[in-house]
């Protein structure tokens, strides 16, 4: 974690703490979390924090009980509600602006009377504990996308509460909310892409955990102090954030992604344990990661090298460098990954005697390296073809 981001941390603690003993709160604060320079302003009942492209709310000053925050002040768009907001409390009706990307820390925390949020489509992050201790909402209301979420955004909320009863991993439109009251051995699935950070923090029923190739960045102390996580595969991992396996002493087995770039120096703090890591790249690749090497973790680590083991990546199907496979998704062998492929693939499934699918064919369909062609692989196929018409 960054110098900033440990402040910002801080700040935002302190000035929940601030809140709850009912001690007065500079609502604006002196510093501006992108570094940018900004000027402060006030607009009816908001203060915002102007920027050269864009304006962050930094403060609401009413009694109302129906907020509506504007979507232009000055002529730019609000894109952010800014950290540490503190002044929507009384707030039982919050109507948010559709030109909205971030939701800052405690943004909306002890909103007790606050019942639904309507998440705008332009959304994109909700940051840690922004809707915590809301303990009236039970309805949130996703955009039809991934938003990625921070630790205990929603904490001691009915709707996390309901979601749990559904399902002990929460995942909304691609994106792992909560997985602190999962049991034993967990998967995520293949079409998630992103979890929060402190998605598992703190759980010891956890015993191994799957995360799927689409989930570029394990986010800060997602999986901290889960006492009995045994194993973990990180199938496309880039980075490694702050804590991410803190205190996970039992940690002994980590498969991770040959696309792996950098390892915060605290991502194994505390760990006394030994693993065997099996990192699907060569040792040169594993020698540029971005780490610190007076890691002890590390250190006593015992190193596998796999770079023909790695899960494919749904997203890039082109495969680890293995000889046998010529592309992966090419199931027919014809240089290209198109519709037909999804067609052979899905007759072979079905057992169609005339569906002849060869041995390189068949290496090709599995690009879940599942030890053979499935569904799955068919569905992940398919979404490739789809993004490439898209971005056609």
């Amino acid at each position: 974690m960054s110098k900033t981001k440990r402040f910002l941390k801080l700040t935002a603690f302190a000035a929940a703490v601030m809140m709850a003993a009912g001690m007065s709160l500079t609502v604006c604060p002196a510093y501006a979390d992108d570094e940018e320079e900004y000027t402060y302003g006030v607009s009816g009942d908001f203060e915002y924090m102007k920027y050269s492209d864009h304006i962050a709310i930094c403060g609401c000053n009413t009694e109302e009980k129906n907020v509506t925050i504007p979507s232009t002040i000055e002529g730019l768009p609000v894109t952010r509600i800014h950290d540490n907001t503190g002044s929507f409390a009384a707030v039982s009706s919050l109507t948010l602006p559709d030109t909205l990307t971030e939701i800052g820390p405690f943004a909306f925390c002890w909103c007790s009377d606050l019942k639904s949020v309507t998440l705008p489509d332009s959304l994109q992050l909700i940051d840690f504990q922004a809707f915590e201790q809301c303990s009236s909402l039970s309805e949130v209301v996703f955009p039809d996308h991934p938003v990625q979420t921070g630790a205990r955004t929603f904490d001691e909320t009915p709707w996390l509460n309901a979601q749990r009863q559904k399902d002990p991993l929460v995942i909304v439109n691609g994106s792992v909310i909560d997985g602190r009251t999962c049991k034993g051995d967990v998967v995520i699935p293949s079409d998630v892409k992103y979890v929060s950070g402190g998605a598992f923090d703190g759980n010891n029923d956890i015993t191994s955990l799957v995360v799927p190739s689409g989930v570029k960045n394990i986010l800060d102390c997602a999986c901290s102090n889960c006492e009995n996580l045994t194993s973990v595969e990180l199938n496309g991992a880039e980075f490694l954030d702050y804590g991410v396996f803190s205190g996970c002493n039992k940690l002994k087995d980590i498969k991770i992604s040959g696309n792996l770039k950098t390892i915060h120096p605290q991502a194994f703090a505390d760990n006394t344990g030994t693993a065997t890591i099996t990192f699907y790249g060569n040792e040169e690749k594993w020698n540029q990661v971005d780490k610190d090497p007076d890691d002890e973790y590390l250190k006593r680590a015992k190193m596998v090298f796999d770079p023909n083991g790695a899960p494919a990546d749904p997203d890039d199907p082109q495969g680890p460098d293995d000889p046998t496979v010529s592309l992966l998704g090419d199931v027919n062998e014809d240089t290209a990954v198109d519709v037909e492929d999804v067609v052979l693939l899905a007759r072979f499934l079905t057992e169609d005697e005339t569906a002849v699918v060869s041995r390189t064919g068949a290496l090709n369909a599995d690009v879940n390296r599942s030890g053979k062609p499935d569904a799955d692989d068919a569905s992940q196929i398919l979404r490739f073809i789809s993004k490439l018409i898209r971005e056609f």
